[in-house]
């Protein structure tokens, strides 16, 4: 026999009764594998949920993987938890929990809550901590004026894996130090305000892109330790940039070594497979009505805010989430109690969690990836809604790309679907969002997307994110859209980089960190962001030269902008438009400079005229390039 299994717990009886209750949020404080001291022995504290099991023991190299040396003691008040003290091991050791379930199977399980997982494709925990000297307080300590929401977010979403590799070794993905030392410096130079990863938690199949996770509280292996990650986040708060994480509530996959019947039982997700099994992903869907798992759930997305210095979460597919007959056929699913559609557990979790996120780091954002009209997602629970931070409009993505794509001949029968978003955009805080979605399978890239030769093509692609930037709302860009990348997003290699060598790519990266800089230097582009009076019309109904007017507003008027676009490549000269202020307005930013790769068709200042047009008693005339849009601001 091997050494003994010490009787030692962590968990206190109200531990016990918040977990079993769903209202424990700090699960990862008590539960999966710690380094303690006990009885003068220093070893490691192991604690699993397996209610269903006969039998838990921790298997590892320090056992020569043995089921029958190191059993795990259950607990005596019903709650289902294994656990127990091992000596003589810490950090570094390589684990399993060994399973045998009341009908007499055997399974070998990685930890629920393992910190580290082995670099894929091998499967087991190993035991780490989350220790790190962080040297971020001055971010941390103003992150609510950065994260507020009437301040300046652009987004960089990207894949760490894709970003950038070792150029003498495409194959070779580079370490979350490697990441850090060239993104921050790219970040800085592009201007953009935060950045998302998508999902950083371990997940064993690697062309998933990490939304198939199987180790919620481990950041994966593939490029590097937790403390090598917060290296990375680190370094982007020590300049004032913030971190948002993807997040996967949503489902997970039916991985041996992973959460799927983790004791022989359907734990954690849901035993009716019209509510367990995800058709679209092949993949299992969370219980959202067992008190365990929301406490699970909770206490993930708190981990990740709470010992990485997460600034944001993205909730991956709420949609799939809220309704029961998501991506299934009549018969495939069951009405809920009043006979809806409505996943009400998954409607009362997504409270629960927006709930405890923002009672307990009120300076963060929770953003949900939703595409129905579900009414109030960012709205407060405590007036009906989901309680979300944000939300992606998604209507508004498709809209812009559905009229973007078609030939500048024919825009002036798709004029509205520029116009339409306006309707319905301050229903929620909404995110426009160019993610990563829409450059995989098929669709092409951005660039790609456009009509017309070359030269129209980037002028196309700078027009929509001239539009995109001084809409209402905050903006995602996805990696490789900044410099257009003309290839579709593979996850296998590294973008296009070399692109950069060419003018049409470089200057869309200026005119991308030109953006940027308006962007967050203008306040009336940001400051009403999410309200009605942030945005007004100046000319909606032009559908016949396809031009498109609106201001946008700030707290004070001396701010306040016009936007011009001309989607048609005629150049319009002496073009009049209604002003609501007389005087000398300025062009700030036009998409059609040469250094952006323009025709440089610009102008500089315009004087008004006692004109009346529009609906304004003044105006001014002014050339719109082609295929472009300029932003104008009265010269003070």
């Amino acid at each position: 026999m091997g050494q003994p299994v010490e009787v030692f717990s962590l968990l206190t009886a109200f531990d016990i009764s918040l977990f079993r209750a769903g209202r424990h949020y700090k699960l990862y404080e008590k539960f999966g594998s710690h380094v303690v001291e006990y009885s003068g022995q220093s070893g490691v504290y192991f604690a699993v949920w397996a209610p269903y099991a006969s039998q838990v023991s921790v298997i590892g190299n320090f056992n020569g993987w043995n089921p029958y040396t190191h059993l795990l003691h259950v607990r005596w008040d019903g709650s289902g938890i294994w656990e127990g003290f091992i000596p003589n091991i810490g950090i570094g050791e390589v684990y399993k929990y060994h399973i045998n379930s009341m009908a007499g199977e055997q399974l070998e399980k990685a930890d629920p809550f393992a910190l580290i997982s082995e670099l894929p494709p091998q499967t087991a925990s190993i035991v780490g901590t989350t220790w790190y000297e962080w040297e971020d307080k001055n971010w941390m300590s103003q992150r609510a004026q950065f994260n507020s929401l009437d301040k300046p977010m652009s987004v960089y979403e990207m894949h760490l894996g894709s970003w950038q590799r070792d150029p003498s070794d495409p194959d070779r993905l580079l370490s979350y130090r490697e990441i850090a030392d060239r993104l921050v410096p790219y970040i800085i130079e592009t201007g953009f305000t935060h950045v998302e990863f998508l999902p950083v938690m371990e997940h064993p199949f690697y062309p998933s892109w990490g939304y198939q996770i199987a180790g919620y509280f481990a950041a994966s292996s593939r490029y590097g330790g937790p403390q090598d990650l917060m290296y990375l986040i680190e370094s982007l708060h020590k300049h004032n940039i913030g971190v948002i994480l993807d997040w996967v509530p949503s489902h997970y996959p039916g991985d041996a070594h992973g959460l799927y019947r983790f004791d022989g039982s359907f734990l954690y997700e849901h035993e009716d497979i019209r509510k367990g099994f995800h058709p679209d992903w092949k993949s299992y869907i969370f219980n959202y009505g067992r008190n365990e798992v929301r406490s699970f759930l909770i206490s993930n997305a708190l981990f990740w805010l709470d010992r990485y210095h997460v600034d944001g979460l993205r909730v991956d597919a709420v949609a799939s989430m809220l309704y029961l007959d998501y991506s299934r056929n009549e018969g495939e699913w069951e009405p809920n109690k009043f006979g809806g559609r409505e996943n009400l557990e998954a409607v009362e979790f997504l409270k629960e969690f927006n709930e405890a996120v923002y009672h307990h780091f009120p300076d963060v954002h929770t953003i949900a990836e939703e595409s129905t009209s579900w009414p109030g997602v960012s709205k407060p629970t405590s007036v009906g809604g989901l309680g979300f931070g944000m939300k992606w409009m998604m209507g508004w993505m498709h809209d812009t790309l559905d009229y973007f794509k078609e030939d500048p001949i024919n825009r002036r029968y798709h004029h509205h679907k520029l116009t339409f978003a306006t309707v319905y955009a301050y229903h929620e805080n909404f995110m426009l969002p160019l993610s990563h979605d829409e450059v995989v399978h098929g669709k092409k890239s951005l660039l790609y997307k456009m009509p017309g030769d070359e030269w129209q093509k980037f002028a196309n692609l700078r027009a929509l994110y001239l539009y995109m930037f001084t809409l209402t709302g905050t903006k995602l860009l996805f990696m490789g859209d900044e410099f257009a990348q003309t290839a579709e997003w593979n996850e296998n290699k590294s973008l296009d980089w070399h692109l950069l060598d060419y003018s049409p790519h470089k200057g869309m990266l200026r005119f991308v960190t030109a953006l940027n800089r308006v962007y967050k230097s203008q306040p009336a582009l940001y400051q009403k962001a999410f309200v009605g009076d942030g945005f007004q019309w100046v000319e909606q109904g032009d559908y016949t030269n396809s031009v498109y007017a609106y201001l946008r507003k700030g707290y004070e008027e001396k701010d306040n902008l016009l936007v011009v676009l001309n989607l048609t490549p005629v150049v319009r000269k002496e073009f009049r438009i209604g002003i609501p202020k007389n005087g000398v307005w300025e062009e700030i930013l036009n998409s059609d400079q040469l250094e952006f790769n323009g025709s440089g068709l610009i102008g500089e200042a315009y004087n008004s005229t006692h004109i009346h047009w529009m609906g304004f008693e003044q105006s001014i005339t002014i050339t719109l390039p082609p295929l472009g849009g300029i932003i104008l601001k009265r010269k003070a």
